[in-house]
């Protein structure tokens, strides 16, 4: 795991550790970015000690673009650390306001090299109209909606990809399955997942997962010598729920925030959240309602 950043200072027991997914709460999913207010309010909250965690099936590249880059901009102060585990696990690295620290990989999580060619020529010659596929992925074949298609075309069209993904697999010899959730610490029978989502596909190891990156962020917080005093996850899909999962199954204190829980909202045994409980209406989903969350944290413990 990542030693910590020279230089790095934080409060020991924080009140809050926030284990933030990327899509969805954080950027926009309609347009990929991330609102300034948002950005201000992460700023805020990792300067005041507050342990800010991604935990994403985006890449390296992407956390550096979209959230890093940003961060650094608005005045993100020496000495504060943020930690993005990236590919639901398989890569992760911290950075501060000089920069990103080293990429870690654990390269037995990767998918086969040939597959993942395979797949990059199947999107130019029958899918590009409708998605790309992304080359910044160090372990996972992801393919995602292009910008100027509607999510309603692309959603019918990645019906189609993920089948011919997934007969693609076996053409390899590799076992996979389409999958919607992963639970925790399961023992799934095939080797890697089809994950559909509302604007790509990830292709991965069954062991990568939002459960995984909760593990690394315990462990990466572990190094700096931090045990928050409680966790709030943030996520826009079911699968994110494994952040909270594991949490609590490893006895942390924890509070999930659903910011798309049109899908329902399923029992847990910890609390979960949605826009509601900030009296906001339930139209308010996506990055409103984890920038609503995001100010509602800053002003409490911030100010």
């Amino acid at each position: 795991m990542t030693a910590p950043m020279p230089g790095a200072t934080h409060p020991a027991t924080p009140a809050l550790a926030l284990l933030l997914d990327v899509d969805g709460p954080v950027a926009s999913p309609v347009t990929r970015d991330v609102k300034p207010e948002i950005i201000a309010d992460l700023v805020s909250l990792a300067s005041a000690g507050i342990p800010v965690i991604f935990n994403t099936g985006r890449s390296d590249a992407f956390i550096r673009e979209q959230v890093m880059v940003p961060m650094i901009a608005a005045g993100m102060p020496t000495g504060t650390v943020v930690h993005a585990i990236c590919e639901k696990g398989a890569v992760w690295f911290s950075y501060t306001s000089g920069g990103p620290g080293p990429i870690h990989m654990d390269h037995e999580l990767a998918v086969p090299k040939a597959y993942g060619d395979d797949v990059r020529r199947m999107v130019a010659e029958d899918y590009a109209a409708h998605m790309f596929f992304d080359e910044t992925k160090r372990a996972m074949v992801s393919v995602e909606q292009h910008l100027d298609v509607s999510n309603d075309d692309y959603l019918a069209e990645q019906k189609l990809f993920d089948a011919d993904a997934l007969e693609l697999m076996g053409r390899h010899g590799l076992s996979a399955a389409l999958l919607d959730h992963h639970a925790p610490e399961s023992d799934d029978a095939a080797d890697y997942r089809l994950d559909p989502t509302i604007i790509s596909t990830d292709i991965e190891s069954v062991r990568l997962g939002k459960d995984l990156g909760a593990s690394r962020a315990v462990e990466l917080l572990a190094a700096q010598g931090i045990t928050p005093q409680a966790w709030r996850t943030v996520g826009d899909s079911r699968t994110d729920y494994a952040m909270a999962d594991w949490l609590h199954h490893n006895d942390h204190s924890v509070k999930h925030i659903d910011v798309r829980p049109a899908d329902g909202v399923p029992n847990k045994p910890y609390d979960v959240l949605t826009a509601t409980d900030l009296g906001l209406g339930e139209d308010v989903i996506h990055d409103d309602a984890g920038g609503a969350f995001l100010r509602s944290w800053r002003e409490a413990l911030v100010g």
